[in-house]
């Protein structure tokens, strides 16, 4: 009897029946047990579900934020990177140090590019034995969107320390437009532009040395356009206050100095490419000064005033087999330079011997190099290059030739070879061996050590 109530009432509470007809079946006693036991069911299926429930949506809360644990996981290896890296500081910071040894069959206090009117700041092979080379530290950064800016301090074994560059550039300028203001190393030839520890001989061409004192460096601005070509070609204009040589400093407003250059350049299949340019300078000078040996033996002072132009012609061609360096490459370049100077020479300006005179002077000079470099196997190089001058015939007009011994006609000469070495891209290790005429009187057979370490961030190399 007890079981059939209990099978009775369990059933009306599943199927919903009323109230009424169970009571009907059975007593009140019993009725309010099998209610207690069925809301104990249901309380307990109703936790059941709820605790699934909650952890489905663990579940699905844990999947959504697996992709934002990841890349988090990732993060901290991004500043591996060289952009990143690049941007680790504000500015960035990139130090070369280099240092040389020489050795020299002749006086390096002697030097002198016989024929030509010398700088000021002759540069020639150095001092002997061990010497701490040009060393720079630069500082660079990206300002804002529209500008960057560099400085780069040149520090000399004299322990000097000098500007070499400090400009601020555009970004982004349309239309292939860029503009730069400050000291800059001008766009001038090929290899005026990179600066030495770039250069794949430890010393400049005669012809840099002769015509520009080492590289060509104004203060003013340059405005570049780069063409929308599939071949290469950039133009470029320079307008500075002309104190750099072949210039001096006038005290004088305006634009003292003014460069034109144009470069092409394209590729020659997937192994080679080349590149190929010229050039013009025109600046004067004003008192240009120089030391120089009467024809009595006197030191005296003479100068020059007014107009020098100087056109370049430059070009390179570079090969790797399917454009991959990394094995072995060939380089080929060279630059022919002609400068012409018209104006006033004057002798003896301090009267420390027959007193001053000066007349019109005219004179045309000419310069070249050539030099290749092949990569024969990872890390090696060897390059040879050849130096040649052309002083010209001075045209004095009247003064005495003998007063001015520096000047007179010449053709310097120079033959070199290297060796070099690079452990990585941030070292390298250099023997030369250079036979140099650039006296009439003397041969110098010059020995270098060089080494160039790289330390911070550096960008690379233009071609």
């Amino acid at each position: 009897m007890l079981k059939r109530t209990v099978l009775t009432a369990t059933l009306a509470a599943a199927f919903g029946m009323p109230a009424a007809h169970v009571a009907a079946a059975t007593s009140d006693p019993e009725l309010a047990q099998i209610r207690e036991q069925i809301q104990q069911l249901k309380e307990s299926y109703e936790r059941r579900i709820a605790a699934l429930e909650q952890r489905l949506q663990e579940s699905e809360a844990k999947a959504q934020a697996a992709p934002a644990v990841e890349v988090t996981a990732i993060t901290p290896a991004v500043p591996s990177s060289a952009s990143a890296a690049a941007n680790g500081f504000n500015p960035s910071v990139a130090l070369i140090l280099g240092g040389t040894y020489a050795h020299l069959s002749q006086d390096p206090a002697q030097y002198r590019l016989q024929g030509f009117l010398p700088s000021g700041d002759e540069i020639g092979p150095g001092k002997r034995s061990f010497n701490l080379g040009e060393s720079e530290l630069t500082l660079s950064a990206n300002i804002d969107p529209d500008f960057a800016g560099r400085l780069t301090f040149s520090l000399a074994a004299d322990n000097s320390v000098s500007v070499e560059e400090a400009f601020v550039q555009t970004l982004g300028l349309s239309h292939g437009v860029n503009v730069k203001a400050g000291r800059f190393l001008s766009g001038i030839g090929y290899l005026n532009s990179q600066h030495a520890h770039a250069w794949d001989f430890v010393d400049a061409p005669l012809a840099y040395q002769a015509f520009f004192g080492g590289q060509y460096k104004p203060d003013g601005v340059q405005l570049t356009w780069l063409a929308p070509t599939e071949r290469f070609l950039e133009v470029g204009l320079e307008a500075g206050n002309g104190s750099a040589f072949p210039g001096n400093d006038r005290s004088k407003n305006g634009f003292g100095a003014t460069t034109l250059f144009a470069h092409v350049g394209d590729d020659l299949g997937v192994s080679a490419s080349w590149r190929a340019g010229v050039s013009y300078l025109r600046t004067n000078a004003s008192n240009r000064s120089y030391t120089d040996s009467d024809h009595l033996g006197v030191d005296v002072t003479n100068a020059f005033t007014d107009r020098s132009d100087v056109w370049i012609v430059d070009g390179i061609y570079k090969w790797a087999p399917n454009g991959n360096a990394a094995q072995t490459s060939f380089k080929l370049q060279g630059e022919y330079f002609r400068r012409k100077e018209t104006g006033t020479l004057f002798y003896d300006t301090q009267a420390q011997s027959l007193g001053s005179s000066s007349a019109p002077s005219l004179n045309t000079q000419s310069g070249w190099y050539v030099q290749g470099v092949y990569q024969f196997m990872p890390k090696w190089r060897s390059g040879l290059r050849y130096d040649r001058l052309d002083s010209g015939s001075l045209a004095l007009n009247g003064l005495n030739p003998g007063d001015f011994a520096r000047l007179s006609e010449y053709h310097p000469t120079r033959a070199s070879w290297m060796l070099d070495y690079s452990p990585s891209e941030f070292s390298r290790l250099r023997l030369q061996l250079a036979r140099d005429r650039s006296r009439p009187d003397a041969i110098d057979n010059q020995l270098f050590l060089q080494y160039l370490m790289s330390l911070g961030t550096h960008g690379a190399h233009t071609f």
